[in-house]
C-alpha cells in the first residue's frame, strides 16, 4: 500500500479545537479508524480509504467520503474558520 497524496489537503479539528491538516490517503484512513464510534458515515470512510490505498477508487473519491464523515461528525475545518473562545477575559479591578 503506498500512500496516496490528496490534491488539496482535509483540515480538521481534534482535542479542544486544534486544528489537523491530513494530506494522504493514509493520513485519513489511520485518523478515521482511530476515531471512537461505529456510524454509516465512519464505516464509508474506511472502505473508501482502503480502496484508493490499493488503487481500486482514486484518492479524490476516498477524500470526498471522509470529508463528508468529518462534515457530518462536525470535525471539519472550513475555510477560514477559527476556533471559538470557550471563555471570555474578566477584566482585572485594581
Amino acid at each position: 500500500m503506498l500512500s496516496k497524496p490528496f490534491e488539496k489537503p482535509v483540515m480538521v479539528w481534534v482535542g479542544l479545537g486544534f486544528p489537523r491538516q491530513l494530506n494522504t490517503v493514509a493520513d485519513a484512513y489511520q485518523f478515521v479508524v482511530e476515531w471512537c464510534g461505529n456510524s454509516p458515515e465512519q464505516k464509508a470512510a474506511i472502505r473508501a480509504c482502503k480502496a484508493a490505498l490499493v488503487g481500486d477508487i482514486d484518492p479524490e473519491i476516498a477524500r470526498g467520503v471522509f470529508v463528508a464523515f468529518a462534515r457530518k461528525k462536525d470535525i471539519l475545518m472550513e475555510a477560514g474558520a477559527m476556533p471559538s473562545v470557550v471563555g471570555k477575559p474578566t477584566p482585572s479591578h485594581v
